[in-house]
């Protein structure tokens, strides 16, 4: 077995895709772990906006966790539906596409790249944090300096994991998954058990830093508006399933819905658990930037459990859950692409697939993009978050509005009206919270997302403008025109005779009867081709008889040689209408990468002229040599 085989698994044959798609426990972590892991960053996000209110502003933050559930039951029933009406894939690209046209789709498309990308920064970012803020006050604390290389680390894991393919990526992940809710889950229960046996007022076990004091006694609309917008950041990743659905087995339908399910059930108990927790056991969020700032939960576990073993436990779990969420984006990046791509608005090499059944680009492209947003803020979440929901939220409005104009347009049943209904309450909620977003996270660095979605757009429109014009160029539906067929004027540019330009030279005799040896020669360069030409190449063409070719030699005062040839090329071809020109470039083929830095650099750069300069009539050839 090669290293490759090894690292990635060996090829699969397209006859296997059967047994690479999944059930509901495969599905779970591959498509919900960015949507549970939310739990771990999204009420944290939403309560740091509410320190200025001190310990009362656990409060706040338990009536915003509140709304946010609300919305969340919404979606959940919107994109249940989604699932059934689309059971392909019905991502919101799709839905916008079909149900709203062209530009919606595109809107709905970049808003999902976007998020995709974040959503791996931000889940890699947030398990980093997670490890960082547990080993506060131990020999490890320098860990913390590290932040960033640590990231990228973990995204380069990741990336050879779902190189494997869904199936394997589904059975690494599970016990991730299962550690994380289950440790998360029994800090509920043990919190809320304690909370019930101590009248409502439970102690915490171990010491834990006092919220900061209050600045203000209480916050605007505004300030509560941002927090929502925070904490919103809980609820991306739900539309993940409806986007996969083809990675199901059968029944695929039921199987995304029943995934889609116990993914948002969990979650809904996750937020829930911990607002509560954090209220009754009066914990508030550390700022940011403190010289030993704690994580929430890292807080919420100390209160419950105490530093011993359970709390390295669930911070582990906590840590590892966070880092591996971002595995929904790449199992979900590459499908949109490939979706995208096969409407001709992205370079068609997405649609390919991987040597398992991947579409491996899409993993590829999704690496890259992660690790340059990861460098430019630094590896820090609470940079991260202000970007992220926005391109969430943008495409859970126009999916559900999608879907809407999809019912209205189907033939009428009596549960037309109620989905109707479902969905439209999901774009309108969506749609709100969507507007809310942008503007409390605008200056904050929403602005950014606001401005990368049109960028996006415009590239997707110059790559379609692209196909679109090769397609009306190559279309071709007549008989092969064989008027006019003439042998090429073939050109060989030649430095020195040696078994290379032989090679050349054999070669191009079987292609035309005319032939012109182009040598550039400057005065400082030790002998000429002259010399060798009459031996060495006209006398035996002589002999069998064979039409001889022209010696061009071009002197060259200045050194130049490929300005030379190229405009002798150029005037060639100019001087010969309806003649093709065609140039043969002798190149060594090297044994190892690395000594293609030693050869070949004017062939290579003459090449790049001709193929920028050219037109239809210059054919370059290789000519190989295999050292």
């Amino acid at each position: 077995m090669s290293l490759t085989d090894s690292i990635i698994g060996r090829p699969l044959a397209t006859s296997e895709e059967r047994a690479e798609h999944i059930g509901v426990a495969a599905g779970i972590p591959i498509f919900g772990l960015d949507g549970l892991t939310s739990a771990a960053y999204g009420p944290e996000a939403a309560m740091t906006l509410l320190i200025p209110l001190g310990i009362g502003g656990v409060e706040y933050g338990w009536r915003i966790i509140s709304a946010i559930l609300i919305l969340l039951a919404i979606v959940y029933f919107s994109y249940r539906q989604t699932i059934a009406a689309y059971p392909g894939g019905g991502g919101s690209y799709t839905v916008a596409s079909e149900n709203l046209g062209e530009k919606p789709g595109l809107l709905a498309a970049a808003a999902l790249m976007i998020d995709y990308i974040l959503t791996a920064a931000v889940g890699i970012s947030a398990g980093v944090t997670a490890l960082t803020s547990s080993v506060q006050g131990t020999r490890f604390a320098g860990l913390q300096s590290h932040t960033l290389l640590i990231c990228l680390i973990i995204l380069v894991i990741l990336a050879l994991v779902n190189m494997r393919g869904v199936k394997d990526t589904g059975t690494a992940f599970m016990l991730p998954t299962f550690l994380f809710v289950s440790t998360l889950l029994a800090l509920i229960v043990v919190g809320m058990w304690k909370t019930v046996h101590a009248g409502g007022h439970p102690m915490p076990m171990a010491p834990i830093p006092a919220a900061l004091p209050a600045t203000v006694g209480t916050l605007g609309t505004w300030m509560l508006l941002k927090a929502f917008a925070s904490g919103c950041a809980a609820m991306t990743g739900v539309e993940a399933v409806s986007n996969g659905v083809m990675a199901f087995g059968e029944p695929r339908v039921q199987r995304a819905q029943r995934t889609l399910t116990v993914i948002i059930g969990i979650l809904m108990v996750l937020l829930f658990g911990i607002a509560y927790l954090a209220k009754t056991y009066r914990v508030m969020p550390m700022d940011p930037d403190a010289a030993h700032f704690q994580s929430l939960l890292s807080l919420l576990v100390t209160a419950v459990f105490g530093r011993g073993w359970f709390y390295f436990l669930t911070m582990g779990s906590v840590l590892l859950a966070l880092a591996l969420s971002a595995n929904t984006a790449f199992a979900d990046f590459p499908r949109l692409t490939r979706a995208i791509a096969m409407h001709d608005y992205l370079p068609h090499v997405f649609i390919l697939r991987g040597r398992r059944l991947l579409y491996s680009h899409g993993i590829y492209a999704l690496t890259g993009f992660t690790a340059v947003i990861l460098i430019l803020f630094g590896g820090v979440t609470d940079r991260l978050i202000p970007l992220y929901a926005i391109g969430a939220f943008l495409a859970f409005t126009l999916s559900q509005a999608g879907m809407v104009v999809h019912w209205k347009k189907g033939e009428a049943h009596p549960g037309r009206g109620w989905h109707m209904f479902v969905n439209g309450i999901g774009a309108v909620a969506t749609g709100i919270t969507t507007i809310v977003v942008l503007v409390a996270k605008f200056r904050a660095g929403a602005w950014v997302t606001a401005l990368l979605v049109p960028v996006l757009i415009g590239i997707m429109w110059v790559v379609k403008r692209h196909y679109s014009r090769v397609k009306r160029e190559m279309a071709d539906l007549t008989p092969l025109n064989l008027v006019n067929l003439q042998e090429p004027i073939v050109v060989i540019p030649m430095a020195r005779w040696d078994r290379i330009t032989e090679k050349a030279m054999r070669f191009g005799l079987l292609l035309s009867k005319e032939i012109k040896v182009v040598h550039v020669h400057s005065d400082d360069e030790e002998g000429s081709l002259d010399e060798l030409w009459h031996e060495y190449v006209m006398d035996p063409i002589k002999k069998e008889g064979l039409q001889e070719p022209e010696l061009v030699t071009i002197p060259s005062n200045y050194r130049f040689v490929i300005n030379p040839l190229m405009d002798y090329i150029l005037k060639l071809e100019e001087d010969n209408p309806g003649r093709k020109v065609a140039v043969l470039l002798p190149e060594l083929v090297v044994r190892h990468w690395w000594e293609n830095a030693l050869h070949n650099q004017r062939v290579q750069l003459l090449k790049l002229l001709l193929l920028l300069k050219g037109n239809q009539r210059i054919v370059v050839v290789n000519i190989p040599w295999y050292l």
